[in-house]
């Protein structure tokens, strides 16, 4: 398949709401997403991006200082680096308040040393960062974004984000199956122990008093709500109206077998790319004799790639002679004025 022309990659996604932008480290992914964001920003297009990378680079592209809320980039822009630190912090504070609104007085101290000790086991920051880029993932439309735009972590980060929402989806199912069956037994408990409170006639009850079953009823519910949240979440990312997949690779040999793996994995996952991008080519005419053997190193690798990925829409970036920075430069990298 050949090369296609940058301008078609931004009317090829123009429709698409969600974009994510993957690859290996070094790539060129920020800028990538940060150049489509600030093109279709300067069309009057309300774009939110979001860096789930905590390599923070973002800000540093759109020169902007930016932080794990919504910053003002432009009108039509709104950009985000969420903070793995913060969002673990907010994600346990939740569970704490979730849990010690049921559990024994005295059991707390324990609780929250455990909860403590658990922000640093494995895959506990990945979770809260899933759940909070489902959150801005499923909030974006009703917020009036035509499109939001994931810069992603290098590429097993995203291939884990974009699966995970299945997978904690069904562990969430298998924590309200439990908190079902224990609904049943206190309920067989309260049956039986009710009738000795009955019939003690002094033991006056509280009409007021919350009930250790609406306690559970929180966290249930809880848990019902984070199953929508990754159910939607889900059904967005496998809808390829809805999401588009864009990889980007360099014409180097590593980048290559990477994103032939990323493609593998996705394709088994049902998430077809949309695109890939090839970053960092050089322009096959120098005078000088490194940058000759360079570009035709990469001229050969250009075909190997070519005939690695038929099936997708391939679109070459240039080497720039100037680092790209700003919302201006960005957009005019991916269509440059006439």
């Amino acid at each position: 398949m050949a090369l296609h022309p940058l301008p078609a990659l931004v009317e090829q996604l123009a429709k698409q709401p969600i974009i994510f932008i993957g690859g290996k480290g070094g790539v060129g992914k920020t800028t990538t997403a940060a150049a489509l964001a600030s093109y279709y920003a300067n069309q009057g297009k309300k774009t939110l991006i979001v860096s789930t990378d905590p390599a923070h680079s973002l800000g540093d592209v759109l020169n902007v200082p930016l932080k794990n809320q919504k910053t003002v980039v432009t009108p039509c822009l709104d950009a985000i680096e969420l903070n793995p630190d913060i969002i673990v912090d907010e994600h346990f504070a939740q569970v704490e308040r979730t849990i010690t609104s049921y559990a024994n007085p005295d059991m707390i101290p324990k609780i929250r040393e455990h909860l403590r000790l658990s922000k640093s086991a494995p895959g506990a920051q990945e979770a809260a960062m899933l759940e909070s880029m489902c959150q801005h993932l499923v909030a974006a439309a009703d917020a009036g974004y035509e499109h939001i735009i994931f810069d992603t972590a290098p590429t097993g980060h995203t291939l884990r984000l974009l699966v995970l929402p299945e997978m904690m989806g069904a562990w969430t199912d298998g924590l309200l199956a439990q908190q079902r069956r224990q609904a049943k037994l206190r309920s067989v408990a309260n049956h039986l122990g009710s009738h000795e409170q009955h019939n003690n006639k002094n033991d006056l009850a509280n009409p007021f008093a919350e009930k250790k079953t609406d306690r559970w009823e929180q966290a249930v519910s809880v848990l019902e709500k984070r199953k929508q949240l990754f159910r939607q979440s889900g059904l967005l990312l496998h809808d390829r109206t809805q999401t588009a997949i864009v990889l980007v690779m360099t014409a180097d040999v590593l980048p290559l077998a990477e994103t032939k793996r990323a493609i593998e994995q996705l394709e088994d996952s049902k998430l077809m790319p949309a695109a890939i991008v090839i970053n960092q080519l050089i322009a096959p005419t120098q005078s000088d004799a490194f940058w000759r053997r360079r570009a035709e190193r990469q001229q050969q690798l250009m075909q190997d790639i070519e005939q690695s990925f038929p099936r997708y829409p391939l679109y070459p970036i240039y080497l720039q002679q100037t680092d790209v920075r700003g919302t201006e430069a960005l957009s005019a990298l991916l269509h440059p004025s006439p």
